[in-house]
């Protein structure tokens, strides 16, 4: 358990039987997939980052004058084995860098996880974020994936990769960066959290079995960054693993779902919006709670890496049509694009989010063509009820 006697103790759901049944399928504990121990923080408890330490302070002043906070967000982007699918995404994001109106540009990407396929190599950090996002103006952030962390033959320590790019005590380029002046940034920890105008993000590292797994340590800090982030802002829990998919290789996690919901419990307090990565396509869902709040669960694991994940077919064949009422569950499907890679861009204010994703062309399509929104929703802050 965490030694900070301040912060809420609450019970890991892993000890009390937790499957990982997805909204599908149900996945199994692969035994090769060992929950990996986590790397020294580099930064102090409780592992904040303001983001006013890392833009400057016009571009800081200028958000707060604008009144919202635009980002980019997606996961599964290490373009191994084929890259094409990674470079259309990445210049696709930074086309958006183009928009007249300075207040509609993103302030950063949120990097969803697997970074780096497909153990989180130091030598692929060049050509799997490095080279693909040479171009791309703004600040990357990251939790890390399950290849993020995964560990080929116990040659090096887990996330000593992720640690060295992403979790460095002071910015400055890294050995991996070669010629793309991009400096290291500056995570106090593999998970972490997001202080930045109008916005509270908490990115959860869920380790690298099957599912998700996170240790009482962890568990216990979530609740407290949950019951101490600022009611005044848009409240986002980041996390790789996703507590619902309707796909047809991985789906979803229970025992995520379990962990979002004890801490939200432990804390008071349910974040407006709930993002992940780990299957290779888009997927939104709306959560209704018993208090009638809409919660957003988005799937964002399509922004780079070559095989995509279809969403599961009817029992006829046909594609699942929207708005689909998952059986058994408190949630609905009401969007998805699982046939071409894409990101999310973000727009975070007082009073709500607004969501856009945005499809890429592919690979042996003319590049030049713009991005294609595919899915549109707000949420209100002030009432949490999804906007349709």
């Amino acid at each position: 358990m965490s030694s900070n006697p301040n912060q809420p103790q609450i019970k890991n759901p892993r000890r009390f039987g937790a499957d990982r049944e997805g909204v599908n399928v149900t996945v199994r504990q692969n035994r090769r997939q060992q929950f990996q121990r986590l790397p020294v923080p580099t930064g102090p408890f409780p592992y904040r980052l303001k983001l006013e330490d890392i833009l400057p302070p016009a571009e800081i002043a200028a958000i707060r004058a604008s009144g919202r906070i635009v980002f980019h967000a997606g996961g599964d982007t290490g373009g191994v084995r084929s890259p094409q699918p990674q470079l259309l995404v990445a210049m696709k994001m930074e086309e958006q860098f183009n928009l007249p109106n300075a207040a509609d540009r993103p302030a950063f990407f949120y990097n969803l996880g697997d970074v780096v396929y497909y153990y989180g190599e130091l030598d692929q950090y060049y050509p799997q974020f490095y080279e693909p996002y040479s171009h791309y103006p703004a600040p990357i952030f990251a939790i890390p994936g399950n290849h993020d962390g995964d560990v080929l033959g116990g040659i090096t320590p887990s996330l000593a990769g992720f640690v060295e790019n992403f979790c460095t005590t002071s910015p400055h380029l890294s050995n991996q960066s070669g010629d793309v002046a991009r400096d290291t940034m500056t995570q106090p920890h593999v998970y972490w959290t997001l202080d930045a105008p109008f916005l509270t993000v908490i990115g959860l590292y869920t380790n690298v079995p099957e599912g998700g797994e996170i240790d009482d340590e962890q568990m216990s800090w979530f609740a407290n960054e949950l019951r101490e982030a600022p009611r005044e802002k848009a409240l986002i829990v980041a996390a790789h693993h996703p507590p619902y998919s309707a796909d047809a290789h991985h789906g979803g996690s229970v025992y995520m779902k379990l962990v979002i919901d004890q801490a939200a419990q432990a804390a008071g307090r349910m974040p407006d919006l709930v993002l992940s990565g780990h299957i290779h396509n888009y997927q939104r869902f709306t959560r209704r709670l018993p208090n009638g709040w809409d919660v957003p669960y988005i799937v964002a694991g399509g922004s780079g890496y070559w095989h995509l994940h279809y969403v599961a077919d009817n029992p006829d064949g046909t594609d699942l049509a929207t708005p689909y009422v998952v059986p058994g569950s408190d949630v609905v499907l009401e969007n998805y694009m699982d046939r071409r890679h894409g990101f999310m861009r973000l727009v975070a204010g007082p009073t709500g989010i607004v969501g856009e994703y945005f499809s890429t062309p592919r690979p042996q399509e003319s590049w030049s063509e713009p991005a294609k929104r595919e899915d549109y929703f707000a949420v209100n802050l002030n009432t949490h009820k999804l906007i349709k």
